[in-house]
């Protein structure tokens, strides 16, 4: 229990309102309030005044958070590099998660759109080769190259837009830090609460990618008819979109709260190897795109050219996994 819990627990024990404690100890009651979130921690003092109210000591009140938090060298023995961690105080970690909150669905709307872009294109060359509605080539070619370019266009303008919004964030990927008192044991708590929604989500996720291929084979089997093939080609990124969009969504949250904590993939060790990892994913990625208009442009085969993201993104796994494991051995 941290000590947001506890204010909160000793008030409700002797019945009184945030507005009374509040006045007890001389503070607004939405100074009460973000004690009792987390959003902010309350100075000694009111501690000290806090343990006399509630007939508590302050280390049941502290306690808890200071199990948590390393025992300090003397500042003699302390490393150089441990005087200059960056600190993150309790305001700061909070905009940070709620700013991730925010973008999270947003983000995993772009990425979404750009795995849709091509489904429009798709499902109308099909109904073109079939002379279904009066479509053409050219006009299945014409509003399929348009909503591919536009949807994909959009999701890369909220890519730049989310990265501008959180860039004087961006020392959490690569830095050490330190969090001020009452910051971990916030976002552990978030973390916890949070991993419910995740597990459920990454569950769905995957049934429906394993799922998504079966509308295309049973298609396959049945018909021979374009028009329908493609619909199930539609229908197939539809279901991965959604998928993705589930992993994106559960993923940029958890990762907020990895950020802070110094785990997962934000260990400091892993920060260090981030920076040489997201250059090569920069690298990478303008290759892909290189190749995939190049081809695309070329042969004007937008239905068939769409295979180039799927086969980057599995790619893309295998080449990062070996870029890690070098980047273990020179360690």
């Amino acid at each position: 229990m941290i000590l947001a819990d506890k204010i909160r627990e000793e008030r409700k024990k002797n019945g009184w309102s945030q507005e009374e404690l509040a006045e007890k100890l001389g503070v607004s009651r939405q100074a009460v309030s973000k004690w009792e979130s987390a959003q902010s921690v309350p100075d000694l003092n009111r501690i000290l005044k806090m343990a006399e109210l509630f007939g508590v000591t302050t280390d049941y009140l502290l306690k808890d958070e200071l199990g948590q938090m390393a025992s300090p060298l003397p500042m003699d023995e302390a490393p150089e590099e441990s005087r200059n961690i960056r600190k993150v105080s309790m305001e700061e970690a909070v905009d940070f998660l709620k700013l991730q909150e925010k973008q999270a669905p947003l983000i995993a709307f772009g990425v979404s759109l750009c795995i849709l872009s091509p489904s429009i294109l798709i499902v109308l060359s099909g109904l073109a080769d079939d002379k279904l509605f009066g479509i053409t080539d050219k006009v299945a070619g014409g509003i399929g190259i348009t909503a591919l370019l536009l949807m994909i266009t959009v999701g890369v303008f909220i890519f730049i837009k989310c990265a501008n919004e959180s860039q004087k964030y961006d020392y959490l990927n690569t830095e050490a830090i330190e969090t001020e008192y009452g910051v971990s044991g916030m976002v552990r708590e978030k973390k916890n609460a949070f991993t419910g929604k995740f597990n459920l989500f990454v569950s769905i996720g995957v049934v429906l990618c394993i799922l998504s291929c079966l509308p295309l084979i049973i298609s396959g089997l049945l018909t021979h008819k374009t028009y329908i093939i493609t619909l199930m080609v539609g229908l197939l990124l539809v279901m991965i979109a959604i998928a993705v969009n589930m992993f994106v969504r559960v993923g940029i949250v958890k990762g907020s709260y990895e950020k802070l904590l110094q785990e997962g993939d934000y260990t400091i060790g892993k920060k260090k190897s981030s920076v040489v990892i997201g250059r090569i994913s920069g690298a990478y990625w303008c290759v892909v795109v290189a190749v995939y208009l190049a081809w695309s442009l070329t042969g004007m085969k937008w239905e068939v050219t769409w295979a180039v993201w799927p086969v980057a993104g599995v790619l893309y796994g295998a080449f990062i996994s070996i870029v890690k494991l070098v980047l273990k051995a020179e360690e």
